[in-house]
């Protein structure tokens, strides 16, 4: 089987997709629902959101990014040396404020008890197989039944 069976740029379906079209067809389509939802949009999703909610929601959902990249950076080294004491400053007047007990603050302890109380046992097979926090829970094996003739 020759590999070049036809020149560059040159197809073998000569009746085939004329160049361009897919795009205009998309822009058209684009195009006819930017035309629609000017004219019908907040009355559609006003209608959507009071008869659907869960599809509203999903919509709503769709138009969140799926990835939020997050950079790490020192802003500390970027301030200028008046920033810093003016940073100190501050935190030296609210430990301060929080010495004196101007500033309330919720102190609590862990109870023994509570902190390694075992988990309860889960109602149904899913959440016996399901990892928890801790680690996998081990499976209880089932109880054999001697055979019938026995």
């Amino acid at each position: 089987m020759p590999t070049n069976l036809w020149q560059p740029g040159q197809s073998g379906n000569l009746a085939g997709r004329t160049r361009g079209s897919r795009n205009k067809l998309s822009e058209e389509v684009v195009c006819a629902l930017l035309r629609d939802f000017r004219e019908h949009g907040q009355k559609a999703i006003a209608k959507v959101r009071r008869t659907q909610p869960a599809a509203y929601l999903k919509v709503l959902a769709l138009l969140v990014p799926r990835e939020h990249k997050v950079e790490h950076s020192n802003v500390i080294k970027s301030l200028s040396d008046e920033e810093l004491e003016a940073m100190i400053e501050y935190l030296k007047t609210s430990l301060e404020a929080q010495a004196s007990g101007s500033i309330r603050v919720i102190e609590g302890t862990i109870e023994p008890a509570a902190a390694t109380a075992p988990a309860p046992k889960p109602k149904n097979r899913l959440m016996l197989e399901a990892d928890t926090a801790v680690g996998p829970r081990e499976r209880m094996p089932r109880k054999m039944r001697p055979p019938a003739g026995e």
